[in-house]
């Protein structure tokens, strides 16, 4: 029988699934470990120290650091610059780009890991389509980490009908989790860029900073004014006289 303890293949294939428990570590094992998160705290203690000085304030200083500084440093470095990428990689859009057909599995199902899509169908000469693009070129400025697009109904997907424009699809990772189909559901050519903006981070696709919807401000402000016009019920008048 096969020594469950050795170094093989086939004893790393059963430990990851699970048939063998882990290899037991030995005591040098252990002390290394050890040693490497003890480093690994010293340095996050230093990284810590200069986490307020730019990179050039860190440049100037560099020949007052030990060994021990310079690596912390070095690990820095490396952690802005991932957080750089990171953010260059999000803040990758920044416009509405126009799409057709053969676009779509590529701009769409296939954005990429993390990646929102909201894309409108829309039509020359459709006034409501044309506001929304307009809503949609601001938004995709305010939300570069998505991914804003736009494409003629007919041309994205042959014979849609018009009365379902405006049509906005949102996407998460290729798959579908919203849609708003027809003029209705937008509330026609007094839509604003703020319920829009509403209407999309109640998706997902964007992070709002509004922190409740602009059409209910809208809603209750004329519900109020149509309120004081009424005329004064004699309930109403009884009420005030006892009062």
């Amino acid at each position: 029988m096969q020594d469950p303890n050795a170094d093989t293949e086939w004893n790393d294939i059963l430990r990851k699934k699970g048939i063998l428990p882990p290899k037991e570590k030995t005591q040098d094992q252990v002390d290394e470990e050890a040693l490497e998160q003890q480093i690994l705290l010293q340095q996050e203690s230093v990284v810590k120290t200069y986490e307020s000085m730019t990179l050039d304030e860190l440049n100037e200083n560099e020949d007052d650091f030990s060994e021990e500084d310079e690596a912390a440093i070095e690990m820095y470095r490396q952690k802005r610059l991932a957080e750089w990428k990171a953010t260059q990689i999000k803040n990758c859009f920044g416009e509405v780009v126009e799409i057709s057909g053969c676009d779509y599995i590529k701009e769409v199902n296939k954005a990429g890991e993390g990646i929102w899509v909201v894309l409108h169908l829309y039509k020359q000469g459709v006034p409501l389509c044309t506001l929304i693009n307009q809503h949609l070129t601001e938004l995709a400025r305010k939300f570069p980490q998505t991914k804003f697009l736009k494409s003629i109904s007919t041309t994205c997907i042959p014979n849609y009908p018009d009365r379902n424009l405006p049509t906005i699809f949102v996407y998460y990772e290729g798959e579908m989790k919203a849609q708003y189909i027809g003029p209705l559901v937008f509330g026609g050519m007094n839509l604003k860029v703020e319920e829009l903006e509403w209407r999309l981070s109640e998706s997902g696709a964007v992070k709002s900073d509004l922190e409740e919807n602009p059409k209910k401000q809208i809603e209750d402000k004329l519900m109020s004014s149509i309120r004081s016009t009424l005329p004064t019920t004699r309930k109403d008048s009884d009420s005030e006289d006892e009062n």
